[in-house]
C-alpha cells in the first residue's frame, strides 16, 4: 500500500519537531505563588510540599527576586496572621504580612508583578472564606470585609487582586470599592471556577487554613459540574473580572477549554498543591522523572487553553527552559 502521507516525516528529529510545535512553554507564562509569614528569618517548609516554605518578608523578597531573574513574571501573595478572630480582621491590617511584603516588594523587586489573594480563610478563626453567622457562611456580610481587604492590598502596592473566596457578587463588590478609592486601574484576576477539590490539602497545611468545622462545598463548585463553570465566569464577567481563573488545572483541563472557548478574557490555571505534590511525591519515590513529568504537566495547561498558570514549579521550570 502506497502510504500519501506518513506523519512521522515530521517528527524524525528535534529540529522538525521544534518547528511545527503548536504549543509553547515559556517562564513569562508562569505565576509563583508565596507564603508570607510575620517576623524575620522565617523559613519553615510546608513537609507535604517539598521545596515550598512559609517566608518571612526578608526571606520572601530574596526568592520573588530569584524568580524574577529567572524570567517569572509574577508572584502570587498568600498571607499567614499573627492572630486570628471570628471575621479575619488581620487581613485588611495595613500590618499584615502580606501588605509588608508588597511594600517591600515595591521597592526591591520592581520588575515584578504583584498578585494578592483575597480571602479569609487563613485569617478566621473558623477557617472558613467568609463571615458565619447561624452556623453558616454569610454571603452577603462576607462581601464588604473581602472588599475592604482587596482595597488595603491596593493600597499596600498591589498590582493585581484575586478573590478567591467564591462568594457570590464578591468581584462586584471589590470593583466598586477599588474604584471608589482612586484604584480603577487595578486589574481583578478572578478565581470564577474554583472546584471543592481534594487537591487543596496540602495548601491547607501551608496556610494552616482547613476549616474548623464543616466543608466548603456550599460555596465552591461540584466538581461534577461543567456548564456551571460557565455560568460562574460569565457572572465574574459582567462583575469586571479582567482575567478568569480555573483551579484546579490538570483534573479540570476540560473545563480550562470550555472556559477558554466562551471567553476572551486572559484565562489563568492554577495547578494546585496536590497537583504539586503528586508530582513530588512520585519523583522521589524514583516512579517519575520530575523534570519531565512537571513540564509536560505544565505543557498540557497551556495546550488546553490557558494562558497563564500559577505553579509552584515556576521558578524549577523557568530554569529549565531557560537553558
Amino acid at each position: 500500500m502506497e502510504l500519501l502521507f506518513r506523519p512521522r516525516r515530521l517528527r524524525q528529529c528535534e529540529a522538525l519537531r521544534k518547528m511545527v510545535r503548536e504549543t509553547h512553554l515559556r517562564p513569562e507564562d508562569f505565576i509563583y505563588p508565596l507564603f508570607v509569614s510575620p517576623g524575620k528569618g522565617v523559613r519553615q517548609e510546608v513537609p507535604s510540599m517539598p521545596g515550598v516554605c512559609r517566608l518571612s518578608v526578608d526571606n520572601l523578597v530574596a526568592e520573588a527576586r530569584a524568580a524574577a531573574e529567572l524570567g517569572v513574571p509574577a508572584v502570587l501573595l498568600f498571607g499567614l496572621p499573627t492572630k486570628k478572630d471570628e471575621t479575619g480582621s488581620e487581613a485588611a491590617s495595613p500590618k499584615g504580612a502580606v501588605q509588608q511584603a508588597l511594600r517591600q516588594l515595591k521597592k526591591q523587586v520592581p520588575q515584578l508583578l504583584l498578585i494578592t489573594d483575597v480571602c479569609l480563610c487563613g485569617y478566621t478563626s473558623h477557617g472558613h472564606c467568609g463571615v458565619i453567622a447561624g452556623g453558616q457562611v454569610d454571603n452577603d456580610a462576607s462581601l464588604e470585609i473581602l472588599a475592604q481587604v482587596a482595597v488595603s492590598h491596593a493600597e499596600a502596592g498591589a498590582d493585581v487582586v484575586a478573590p478567591s473566596d467564591m462568594m457570590d457578587g464578591r468581584v462586584g463588590a471589590i470593583r466598586e470599592a477599588l474604584d471608589e478609592r482612586g484604584f480603577e486601574m487595578v486589574p481583578i484576576l478572578s478565581y470564577a471556577v474554583k472546584y471543592a477539590s481534594s487537591f487543596y490539602g496540602p495548601f491547607r497545611d501551608a496556610a494552616e487554613s482547613a476549616p474548623a468545622f464543616g466543608d466548603r462545598r456550599s460555596y465552591q463548585m461540584d466538581p461534577a459540574n461543567a456548564r456551571e463553570a460557565l455560568r460562574e465566569a460569565a457572572l465574574d464577567v459582567e462583575e469586571g473580572a479582567d482575567i478568569l481563573m480555573v483551579k484546579p488545572a490538570l483534573p479540570y483541563l476540560d473545563i480550562i477549554a470550555q472556559v477558554a472557548g466562551e471567553f476572551d478574557l486572559p484565562i489563568a490555571a492554577y495547578q494546585v498543591s496536590g497537583e504539586y505534590a503528586m508530582i513530588k511525591a512520585a519523583a522521589a519515590n524514583g516512579w517519575l522523572n520530575e523534570e519531565a513529568v512537571m513540564l509536560e504537566s505544565l505543557l498540557a495547561i497551556k495546550r488546553a487553553g490557558a494562558d497563564l498558570i500559577l505553579t509552584y514549579f515556576a521558578k524549577q521550570a523557568a530554569a529549565l527552559l531557560g537553558k
